[in-house]
């Protein structure tokens, strides 16, 4: 039943913007971290952007400046806006949902979106 559902990807210019977002269904979604990852062609996984249940935010240093992580409870939305996007910025963009219990011993719940592809070409 869990589901992450992300829409927004496509091809842009250099210089230009996209927004993503990912829908999340089938769990408690206030009460997780919610991340944007990319992998690019021959690198590895490597997260981008992250929000925690408190709307406390960080960025990967190639991004800082230029992208936005936002989330809508109510909605159950998380959004990753992009400007001055880069050819470097090219990659598969993946939703994550992430929950870490408090207590001890530490249980994870850890859900993936499908990826959607961005792409920046002149």
């Amino acid at each position: 039943q869990v589901q992450l559902v992300e829409s927004g990807g496509g091809l842009v210019q250099p210089g230009g913007s996209l927004t993503l977002s990912c829908a999340g269904s089938g769990f408690i979604f206030s009460s997780y971290v919610m991340s944007w990852y990319r992998q690019a062609p021959g690198k590895e996984r490597e997260l981008v952007a992250g929000i925690s249940t408190g709307d406390s935010t960080n960025y990967t240093d190639s991004v800082k400046g230029r992208f936005t992580i936002s989330r809508d409870n109510f909605r159950r939305l998380v959004t990753l806006q992009m400007n001055s996007l880069k050819p470097e910025d090219t990659a598969i963009y993946y939703c994550n949902a992430a929950l870490t219990s408090r207590g001890l011993p530490a249980r994870r719940w850890d859900y993936w979106g499908q990826g959607t592809q961005v792409t920046v070409s002149s």
